[in-house]
């Protein structure tokens, strides 16, 4: 399985810990350069990154800048418009990201999409996590992770918690 990620999953699993997940998960992820560039923002913010920058199962690639330029277009950031780009380009089965305008934009080109709380009901599924609620809690108050109350209960139920 090919997997092509955005910066934010990344960031927020290795903010609270469970980066683990995606290797666990998925074996390898690709990202474009652009995405490892917002990636080393957490070293300036006092992150340890040796692990993620040591991290073998962590592919940087650079997409043919052809696509790009048109991706930005649709008001995506440079990491998303990349990772959208770069996705395409390696026949991706799946991109993780989770911004709404960068799923939508995958979403027209075609693209299959999960964000960091698809990326937990999976883990659970795989046994990989006991409980979902409080990751997400997790998430919310270390990562500054966004959930609605709506889409939060929604998990939950998918999560069967």
């Amino acid at each position: 399985m090919v997997i092509a990620s955005d910066t934010s999953p990344i960031s927020n699993l290795f903010r609270i810990g469970l980066l683990h997940l995606l290797p666990d998960i998925y074996g390898s992820v690709i990202i474009p350069k652009t995405v490892w560039q917002e990636l080393l923002v957490l070293e300036k913010l006092g992150h340890d990154i040796s692990g993620l920058a040591h991290a073998t199962w962590l592919d940087i690639q650079s997409p043919s800048i052809s696509s790009i330029p048109f991706l930005l277009n649709d008001d995506l950031d440079p990491g998303e418009a990349e990772a959208i780009a770069l996705a395409k380009e390696i026949g991706a089965d799946l991109l993780i990201m989770d911004e709404k305008s960068g799923r939508a934009v995958a979403q027209r080109e075609g693209l299959a999409i999960i964000g960091t709380l698809g990326i937990l009901l999976e883990a659970k599924k795989q046994k990989h996590l006991d409980l979902v609620a409080p990751v997400m809690l997790d998430l919310q108050a270390t990562a500054r992770f966004r959930i609605s109350p709506a889409l939060f209960q929604e998990v939950l139920r998918l999560a069967g918690e």
